[in-house]
């Protein structure tokens, strides 16, 4: 497969390892605090590297809406970067979204013609070029702009990708009226309407040439010339015994098979053509900011419209669902509203003076955007992060502010690439594939000298193993151990040193 180019790639390959962990540090709870939903204020890169210990491969839907490169200079963001610059701000970022992303998971990128064709190479070389599932086009404008220099750019593009595109299946669109239009019940039959489907194949099938007789006495020598009836004779007659074959309302048609509504799915499967009579458009999107906040206060917004479709194919209530580049804040505004898990990150002011504001309104209620459309009254909550110190210091030590719960996930994660889904308020952190793990930090232990604690002796050895008593390989964590190689090794144990054996993974 080839793989794209550019100036400093190499330099970003080398950021996706290098980014420092951060911890993210709790301002402000909103509504319920018990909801997991997560406003984030701070670099995307920073911030998406805290959230691997926690949501490493747990996150349905990825939905986001990078800077398009446009060499505009927009109220709250600079879009105007060199061409591989953008790429080598876009690559780590992508590496670092793919990681959170569970297995049967979905990414969806907006892009416009400007970086589109790099991007799908890019997203190629980072999920994988068969996990590519496709290219959907959104019509944004209702009607073209007469400025333009060469063509009215009336779309955009969404880019979608799969961690594994043979685990994911996209949920069916819902019918619409005009799809189920052509159904109707013109012999009252109690099943219900239907509508006609033709009986007959261009493929040569050897019971397909017969003649059949009309209800009216008519015989039709065999199908139309050139095709095949797609059915045995047999099976005809099964069909016309069961008045599943529509002869016409005078009985003296070609038959055609009746197929009810109660017999097809109950959704469509997605397209990927996306007009914005279906799902808004730029104009949509800016008179829901001006609801929102009194005026034109975002350049560039999606409809909320636009972002419920993705969520509909793509998760469902209670799935956690993630954008990175939440711009005013609509993706997190409309998974609110639809019922699922969230957590919106934005690196500007306006993360405080638009999101902030924008999804406490969400809660009380706020009728905008998809509100009415889907009966919204408000509910829930969030709490607000911003990014804190690095779990680092500059000289290679663990940060003082550093807490035990933090740096235990942090060593989880490290240990067995697992997001952190427990509690971690003890030494023993848990197993994994017969490994237990361990952490001696911060005086977990209280009283227990030396150090608080933090040193693996003799007397803190036998504490853990009646506290946590485990008989495979042992893996702890500490300050140092007054215990010699050869009685950890009786013991089965891997001693390592806070901080020198402790890496980024």
């Amino acid at each position: 497969m080839p793989f794209l180019d550019w100036v400093n790639k190499t330099q970003a390959v080398n950021t996706t390892v290098d980014v420092p962990y951060h911890l993210l540090q709790f301002q402000s709870a909103h509504g319920d605090d018990s909801a997991e939903n997560f406003l984030i204020q701070g670099d995307n890169l920073l911030a998406l590297k805290a959230l691997l210990p926690f949501y490493r491969g747990r996150v349905k839907c990825i939905c986001i809406d990078p800077p398009y490169n446009t060499q505009s200079a927009f109220t709250h963001y600079d879009d105007k970067l060199e061409h591989s610059q953008w790429l080598t701000m876009m690559y780590p970022r992508l590496v670092l979204l793919r990681d959170l992303l569970a297995e049967v998971g979905s990414i969806w990128v907006s892009i416009d013609d400007r970086e589109a064709h790099y991007l799908k190479v890019l997203m190629d070389e980072v999920f994988g070029r068969e996990n590519f599932i496709a290219a959907v086009i959104w019509r944004k404008n209702y009607s073209p702009k007469s400025s333009a220099k060469h063509f009215s750019e009336d779309h955009d593009y969404i880019l979608v990708y799969g961690k594994s595109a043979d685990s994911w299946v996209p949920n069916p669109m819902p019918r619409s009226e005009k799809q189920d239009k052509a159904y109707k019940n013109p012999d009252n039959d109690q099943r219900g309407i239907w509508k006609t489907s033709d009986l007959s194949a261009r493929n040569p099938y050897s019971l397909g040439i017969y003649p059949v007789e009309c209800p009216s006495g008519r015989i039709i020598q065999g199908p139309p010339q050139g095709r095949y009836w797609a059915i045995s004779y047999e099976k005809l007659k099964e069909l016309d015994a069961d008045k599943r074959i529509w002869w016409g309302k005078d009985g003296n048609s070609i038959p055609q098979l009746k197929r009810f509504l109660t017999d097809v799915k109950q959704g469509v499967v997605p397209q990927t053509y996306w007009p914005y009579e279906e799902v808004g458009h730029t104009q949509d999107a800016k008179k829901e900011i001006v609801a929102l906040f009194g005026a034109d206060v975002f350049g560039t917004p999606k409809p909320e419209k636009l972002i419920e479709r993705v969520f509909h194919i793509a998760s469902k209530p209670g799935d956690l669902v993630l954008d990175s580049f939440l711009g005013s804040g609509t993706t997190a505004a409309v998974a609110h509203k639809m019922g699922r898990r969230w957590i919106g990150i934005e690196m500007g002011d306006h993360a405080v003076t638009h999101c902030l504001p924008r999804l406490e309104k969400v809660i009380v209620g706020e009728q905008g955007g998809i509100s009415e459309a889907i009966g919204w009254q408000g509910s829930g909550g969030f709490r607000f992060h911003t990014l804190g110190e690095p779990v680092f210091d500059a000289d290679g030590g663990i940060h003082p502010s550093v807490r035990f719960s933090a740096l235990a996930a942090y060593i989880w994660h490290f240990e067995t690439g697992e997001p952190a889904r427990q509690t971690f308020d003890a030494p023993f952190l848990g197993s994994h594939e017969g490994t237990a793990y361990y952490l001696l930090y911060n005086g977990i232990l209280g009283d227990r000298r030396p150090q608080g604690g933090n040193v693996l002796t003799s007397a803190v050895l036998a504490h853990l193993d009646k506290i946590s008593p485990h008989y495979g390989q042992r893996v702890i964590y500490g300050e140092t151990t007054r215990l010699g190689e050869a009685r950890l090794r009786e013991a089965g144990i891997t001693f390592k040193q806070i901080p020198y054996d402790i890496k980024a993974r």
